[in-house]
């Protein structure tokens, strides 16, 4: 067990330097700004040891705490620089999107177009969340599209639809995660996995239909589906 800890720390050691010049390169005043909160943290604890008469006891929780709140404030800023660095980068919402965890399905590039506008699919409780990202005229026709792909198979469950972005009426990157998180919760998970399954059967059944290549002939139907609908 001991050789396991030992194996595991120094991973997690470099993890933390990493993440540390990462941020770093975007944040310069990191290290002063740590530094400074658990400082500031250990000071204030240490001289309420002073007035009640347990320095020792108040010191050793300034420490606990000191390291505490520089791991908070670290943790934040981290997350910030991380996200100043993805912004405008194609990609960055899927990336976004994958970390959120359990609970949500998520499927990246369900949809793309010649210039490189993308859209990405979340599955969760709250229902379908289509994710758009790229020129914000051109991915309008791109969430329709994929809208009306999804309507026979989703039935009454609630589809949202954003764009990642700064402008008007967009979401900004670094607020993508608390923007659909507070999105109401309609679905129970066993209804979310049903959800998923039928449009990762819906993708695969569009992808395996043979389509012929060049203009359709007149009069000529689309081929139907399974259900003969």
């Amino acid at each position: 067990m001991a050789r396991k800890d030992n194996t595991e720390n120094p991973g997690r050691l470099k993890q933390i330097a990493q993440t540390y010049t990462m941020t770093r390169r975007v944040d310069r005043k990191i290290g002063w700004i740590l530094a400074g909160v658990g400082l500031v943290t250990f000071g204030v604890l240490l001289a309420i040891g002073f007035l009640i008469g347990h320095p020792v006891y108040l010191g050793i929780l300034g420490v606990l705490l000191g390291l505490l709140a520089c791991a908070i404030v670290f943790g934040r800023r981290a997350e910030r620089a991380a996200f100043g660095q993805m912004e405008g980068q194609m990609g960055a919402a899927a990336a976004v999107l994958e970390n959120f965890g359990r609970g949500w399905h998520v499927t990246p590039a369900v949809a793309m177009n010649r210039s490189q506008d993308v859209v990405h699919r979340a599955v969760g409780k709250a229902g379908i969340v289509l994710v758009g990202e790229g020129n914000p005229n051109r991915l309008k026709s791109l969430l329709a599209a994929e809208k009306k792909k999804m309507a026979r198979v989703v039935g009454d469950v609630p589809v949202h639809d954003m764009i990642v972005g700064n402008g008007e009426g967009q979401v900004p990157l670094k607020k993508l995660r608390t923007t659909m998180m507070k999105l109401p919760r309609v679905l129970q998970g066993a209804q979310v996995t049903q959800v998923n399954d039928r449009l990762r059967a819906l993708g695969d059944l569009m992808s395996n239909m043979p389509i012929p290549k060049g203009p359709m002939p007149k009069g000529m139907r689309p081929p139907k589906g399974p259900s003969g609908r």
